[in-house]
């Protein structure tokens, strides 16, 4: 067991896909492309944005890149638009997570999330996924105005807690989120729940899971 486990937000404790699917209908046949497409313009604004140091935050970005999936796929109607932010403040959590962190509070570790985006929006979800009695708190990287892969941002949790990054288990669902975090210094776990092929071969993660579930076998 470690003091501290700190954990990616979106895709990793909350589905990022849920908002489309929870209006599949409405987005109309190509709900799914533009659910993939969103989330990888979404992660592909934040990189680009912190190499140029023109930071504009997370739901900044989870908009601009909405947009820009809306148009690739032949638009969707205003109110569509809309529903589908205020879904997405609102994600649905993987049905692994608050047995995970319920465990791992019940043997005295902290459990707090270290992600891009910004505190409002997080405690929003949070709170709407029922997991406010079970995190201690949320970390972002509104602070420092960069996003992750960032080295500052994975410091953010050692100087809250005046931790050391080897007492620091990081918790991800995001290959390339524990490619940084392992470059850090962190003990670092890959949430591989799709089973999807490793990348950055260099830098290993220290543990494979399929569930957050597997953490119970600390």
């Amino acid at each position: 067991m470690f003091p501290l486990y700190v954990f990616d937000a979106y895709g990793t404790l909350f589905d990022v896909h849920s908002a489309v699917a929870r209006h599949r209908e409405r987005v109309g046949p190509k709900a799914e492309q533009i659910s993939e497409i969103w989330r990888i313009k979404q992660l592909e604004y934040t990189w680009t944005r912190t190499l140029m140091g023109a930071y504009r935050d997370f739901d900044s970005v989870t908009r601009d890149a909405l947009d820009y999936a809306a148009a690739r796929c032949g638009g969707i109607a205003p109110d569509v638009r809309e529903d589908l932010l205020k879904a997405y403040v609102t994600l649905a959590a993987f049905p692994d997570v608050a047995p995970a962190l319920n465990m791992l509070r019940e043997k005295g570790a902290k459990t707090v999330i270290l992600s891009n985006g910004t505190p409002k929006t997080l405690a929003r979800a949070v709170a709407s996924a029922n997991l406010s009695d079970l995190l201690d708190e949320s970390l972002s990287v509104d602070v420092l105005g960069r996003f992750k892969t960032t080295p500052e941002v994975y410091r953010l949790a050692c100087d809250r807690y005046r931790l050391s990054p080897e007492q620091i288990s990081f918790q991800s669902s995001n290959r390339w989120d524990v490619a940084g975090a392992t470059k850090f210094g962190f003990r670092t776990v890959w949430v591989n729940r799709a089973g999807a092929p490793d990348e950055y071969g260099d830098l290993a993660p220290t543990r494979v899971v399929s569930s957050l579930a597997d953490l119970a076998a600390e």
